[in-house]
């Protein structure tokens, strides 16, 4: 295709992927485990299991897919892990798919089965004979990423040509379609053109030459043009300027979209202004994903034609763009009309100072926002100033706030610490890699004194913080009732505050991350101008009476 995959900003850190976070790993069990119980063609087919034989399966095969997935991290290692946590997710999968296919056991055997690695391809459930009468979801995008031909095409899409089906949702996804393969479900897909409400497309032409892939992509257009869907990913197909117009007469048909996923698409300036040159309407659009393209500020504007014409607009995520300066102002423009903005996801993007006043403005009129990521877009101290200082007089329902890696110092404490003490609701707390040390540490301890009971996790790694910093934090957050996660690894805490620390969590020593990363003796050109460990008891003790003021 015409794009190429966008490479992040230059930054001073790595991020690295693998290993996942406890937390990350529970969320994946909880994930696998509502699938397991929960309504499907699979377990309508072979049957619900019990919440209790979910859990046990759900925790045996994320344990199982983790040491597979470990063990190759260890073996050829890549940096940032991204080759680990695609063999984890491939092992989930498959395991899952056993698991599916096994169903609830019988009241003779009451052991758990074992899951055991292997290299054979988990045969699709989508093959199997399925009862279509009352199911909406059609997905062939479980198991192995591979091509499709025009064989098994027919005998994976026999489904949606009986008579009666009911399906309103296609997921052809992970599975690579050639010419053969995408003719075989041209007539097919214009059977149930008028009663399909959500086409997922995303990733469907993995490896094919670029001539090829156009002229799939034209056919799967042609097939579905006039469609009145709700939902429409064509995320992860390298589109480029060329793929937006293959899908021209698609998306040109589409005046009642609520759902528009491009998520690493390769979207060019001239991709963004053709998105927005198609689309006849966006007016009941209310999620809008554009995560991990090249658009740059020129293509910015593009995109804030749409979000501008999108009131409805809930979930936007326009995050590792290339945005910059002016685009990120002429982005935070267009946001000020979408009022029922709930979720915003600007991450990596180059906004600096300017774009974040501008952006702050929009967030004042936001009622409903209960998650906002604003990491790593160089807002520094102004710019975060005037966006916690918007967001403390709205969003009241606010659960998630993200501020990592914007330059902000302690001299922004006050007023991050202000807003945060505002956000009785904050579930999430991550304002990682910034320079707030043990000042700001303390302060932002403080505000989550006070309630906060639905707090869960709180990430202020990398940001200078020393003994009393980090003792003050784990002495608040331990509080909390359901809270899950601390992280203050990569800090320059004394070998004394980690012990301190660990104390603290000796009864939930899960809630702790990591502290491999700390750097005890990172503080000692400080210590000898005395402004190291020895000070910290008094700073504390400046520090013991503060109290997180909100302006009128």
């Amino acid at each position: 295709m015409d794009a190429t995959s966008p490479n992040s900003e230059r930054r001073p850190f790595s991020i690295k992927l693998w290993p996942p976070s406890q937390n990350t790993r529970q969320m994946l069990v909880e994930r696998m485990r509502n699938n397991l119980t929960t309504k499907s063609i699979f377990t309508q087919r072979y049957g619900v299991l019990t919440q209790e034989e979910a859990e046990e399966n759900a925790k045996k095969i994320e344990d199982v897919a983790f040491s597979s997935a470990n063990e190759h991290y260890e073996k050829e290692r890549d940096g940032d892990g991204s080759s680990a946590v695609q063999l984890y997710a491939r092992e989930c999968s498959k395991l899952l798919l056993e698991a599916l296919k096994r169903g609830p056991r019988t009241k003779e055997y009451g052991e758990v089965p074992s899951f055991e690695k292997t290299e054979d391809v988990t045969e699709e459930l989508t093959s199997e004979k399925v009862s279509t009468a009352d199911v909406t979801l059609f997905d062939i995008s479980k198991g192995q990423r591979a091509f499709i031909e025009a064989e098994e095409a027919e005998e994976i899409l026999r489904p949606l040509k009986e008579p009666g089906n009911s399906y309103t949702k296609i997921c052809f996804s992970n599975r690579s379609f050639g010419l053969e393969a995408a003719r075989v479900a041209e007539p097919i897909l214009v059977s149930i053109n008028s009663q399909l409400k959500e086409v997922d497309l995303s990733d469907f032409v993995a490896g094919r030459p670029e001539a090829e892939a156009l002229e799939v992509m034209a056919i799967f257009s042609a097939a579905l043009e006039g469609s009145v869907l709700k939902s429409l990913n064509l995320s992860d197909n390298a589109l480029g300027e060329k793929g937006v117009r293959a899908f021209g007469a698609l998306l040109e048909s589409q005046s009642s979209l609520e759902e528009l996923y491009l998520m690493n698409d390769g979207i060019s300036k001239e991709a963004a202004r053709a998105v927005c040159e198609l689309i006849p309407s966006t007016e009941k659009l209310r999620v809008l994903q554009f995560h991990n393209n090249m658009t740059g500020d020129e293509g910015a504007q593009a995109i804030s034609d749409v979000v501008k014409h999108s009131p409805l607009l809930e979930d936007f995520r326009c995050s590792s763009t290339r945005i910059g300066s002016e685009g990120g102002t002429a982005l935070s423009e267009a946001l000020e009309s979408c009022t029922r903005l709930k979720k915003l996801d600007l991450r990596d993007n180059m906004f600096g100072v300017e774009a974040g006043v501008a952006l702050s403005k929009a967030l004042s009129n936001y009622a409903d926002l209960t998650e906002v990521y604003l990491s790593y877009l160089n807002l520094e101290d102004d710019g975060t100033v005037a966006i916690t200082n918007a967001l403390k007089g709205s969003a009241p329902l606010l659960e998630v706030l993200e501020l990592a890696g914007n330059d902000i110092t302690v001299e922004a404490a006050p007023v991050i610490s202000a807003c945060v003490a505002a956000k009785q609701h904050l579930t999430k707390l991550n304002l990682a890699e910034n320079e707030l040390k043990d000042d700001g540490a303390i302060q932002i301890s403080k505000a989550l004194e006070q309630g906060h009971d639905q707090l869960k996790v709180v990430d202020m790694s990398s940001n200078f913080i020393r003994r009393a910093g980090a003792r003050q934090l784990a002495q608040v957050v331990i509080q909390k009732p359901g809270f899950k996660q601390l992280n203050i690894d990569a800090n320059i805490i004394s070998e004394e505050g980690i012990d301190e620390v660990k104390e603290i969590f000796k009864n939930s020593p899960d809630m702790l991350e990591s502290l491999e990363e700390n750097d005890p003796e990172g503080g000692d050109d400080d210590e000898e101008s005395g402004e190291g460990e020895g000070n910290e008891d008094e700073l504390e003790s400046k520090m013991k009476n503060l109290e997180v003021k909100q302006d009128d």
